[in-house]
This record gives C-alpha cells, sequence and structure tokens, in this order.
C-alpha cells in the first residue's frame, strides 16, 4: 500500500492512474509534450469541453505534471501549457500508449477512421 494526499493507493499502477487516469489526462499529456497556447490545445483537443479541459489542466498542474505561464504584458492574454520536468518523465509511456493505439486500430476490424 501506498500513500499519497492522504489517499492510500493498493500499488504502483494506481499511483500512476492517480496522475494519468481519466478520459482525457492522456490525451492532454501528449499534446503537450510541445508547448502549447492554451487556444492551440482546444483546436487539438475538439471532443473535450472547455470546462472539462479547463479543469484537467488544473489538476494537472496540481499534481505538478503541467506548467502554466500567464503573459500580461499586453492585451490579448496569452496563456502557455507545457510539461514540467517531472511531467516529461511520461514521454516514454505516452508514447508506448499512443503506439499500442496504433496498432489496436491497424488489428482491429471494428475500428474505422472517421472524419478530418
Amino acid at each position: 500500500m501506498y500513500s499519497l494526499d492522504e489517499k492510500t493507493y493498493p500499488c504502483s499502477t494506481s499511483i500512476t492512474m492517480k496522475y494519468i487516469g481519466g478520459k482525457w489526462k492522456a490525451v492532454i499529456l501528449i499534446h503537450l509534450i510541445e508547448k502549447k497556447r492554451y487556444s492551440e490545445l482546444r483546436k487539438t483537443c475538439l471532443n473535450i469541453s472547455e470546462r472539462t479541459l479547463s479543469l484537467q489542466l488544473k489538476e494537472l498542474e496540481a499534481d505538478g505534471l503541467v506548467k502554466r505561464t500567464v503573459y500580461t504584458t499586453k492585451p490579448p492574454l496569452k496563456v502557455d501549457y507545457e510539461l514540467t520536468e517531472f511531467g516529461k518523465t511520461l514521454i516514454p509511456l505516452l508514447h508506448a500508449i499512443a503506439n499500442w493505439g496504433d496498432e489496436t486500430i491497424e488489428a482491429n476490424d471494428k475500428i474505422t477512421i472517421v472524419g478530418n
């Protein structure tokens, strides 16, 4: 058993999922391998509502995975998001998840590409 933020976790996998679990966190993190402005992130994450994206970014920032920088020297307000050094340790895992998804898409006849 492990304890983090006054919660207990039964194994190391559950610790990992605390950071990247849920429907959108891994998606957001993989898009932030390269620094992005909030507006760019919104465009690349079309299926995520603005409220959900904002809440997930706040959680990722609170967990120390994402750094938010606000530039207010002149309008319009510019906000950048990027992975912290701790967040960058997830890059190999994020690539592995994406590669598994690519292999699954190729191997599964039930999956079709739509849109674009």
